[in-house]
């Protein structure tokens, strides 16, 4: 499902729907379509538990759009929300139309920016469900020019029930200081919105193992593995004050998957609590070992002042 999702990011995109309804006898409210014809879905199942989809009988379609099949009653979704959202994907060859995955199955809901990186047809779609409504989505053919050497992505069938929206991320930590640190490590809190500063210039000897302290304790959910962090953070190198890497420079956090960066983040971080500010020093067989990076020589030990803004 993992790859479904990653076509789902891509750009541009275009989203194609065909459902005509719900059979689960609710009484569902007329489904508002983006202006594709098609017809011949069947969306079976309540919201809120795994649907099936009856397909067409026929070739796959080649045009894409979105059908609303459930409107909700909750809250509304507008531009720039984080949607969180059950799925179901499948793959529609015309054949045997296999499911690939369904969040309702892992017990993961997934989180979606409503932003530009969706296609604006999908933008669109988001914003006519509120919370507890349902929307399919069908990938056709047009949303995307392959590469040359990259086989075309079959056509798929999403259906999104929406589950709510993912509180905004904290602009810095917030909570109270615990005056940890790391023994030749230091870190000034200037308060408000302001950076913190690191200092690594030191003679103390750095530890052969991950070492994580916790400068301002966060009250929001731990960190899951598996999940997109968004963070503000300084990197610097063990020893010499060497700073190599600083979101607060480029004037934005940064945000990625967790389970996609170097282990030493990846351990570092996992169970923090969203608010949390943490210094983390990283032997180099958890950060870039003998490989020398950009800024960063062979076998350093990286120092790291991390804010967990957010965590999806």
């Amino acid at each position: 499902m993992r790859r479904a999702l990653a076509v789902l990011a891509a750009v541009p995109l275009m989203f194609f729907a065909a459902a005509c309804g719900s059979d689960n006898g609710t009484g569902a409210a007329p489904a508002t379509a983006s202006g594709a014809a098609a017809s011949g879905f069947k969306v079976s199942g309540s919201v809120g538990a795994k649907p099936t989809v009856t397909f067409p009988a026929g070739s796959p379609a080649t045009k894409s759009s979105y059908e609303v099949i459930q409107p909700g009653s909750g809250e509304g979704i507008k531009a720039g929300d984080r949607v969180i959202v059950n799925l179901t994907v499948w793959n529609w060859d015309g054949k045997g139309n296999a499911a690939q995955g369904s969040s309702y199955d892992t017990k993961a809901p997934e989180t979606i920016p409503v932003n530009e990186q969706l296609p604006q047809v999908l933008q669109e779609g988001f914003t006519k469900v509120k919370h507890g409504g349902r929307l399919l989505a069908v990938l056709a053919s047009d949303v995307e020019a392959q590469p040359q050497a990259t086989a075309a992505e079959p056509t798929k069938v999403f259906v999104f029930d929406v589950v709510g929206t993912q509180p905004p991320a904290l602009k810095v930590a917030t909570g109270k200081e615990t005056g940890e640190s790391i023994k030749g490590v230091k870190v000034d809190n200037p308060g408000g919105e302001k950076a913190p500063t690191l200092t690594t210039k030191t003679d103390e000897k750095a530890s052969k193992d991950l070492v994580v302290k916790t400068v301002i304790q966060g009250t929001g959910a731990k960190v899951n593995p598996n999940q997109m962090v968004t963070v503000h953070y300084t990197g610097k190198i063990w020893g010499s004050d060497q700073q190599f890497d600083s979101s607060w420079e480029r004037g934005e956090p940064a945000e990625f998957p967790l389970n996609q960066v170097i282990q030493g983040w990846q351990k570092g971080l996992a169970g923090v609590p969203v608010g949390s500010r943490v210094v983390m020093s990283i032997p180099p067989e958890m950060g870039y070992g003998a490989q020398e990076q950009q800024g960063i020589p062979a076998n350093s030990t990286l120092v790291f002042v991390v804010d967990v803004l957010g965590a999806y």
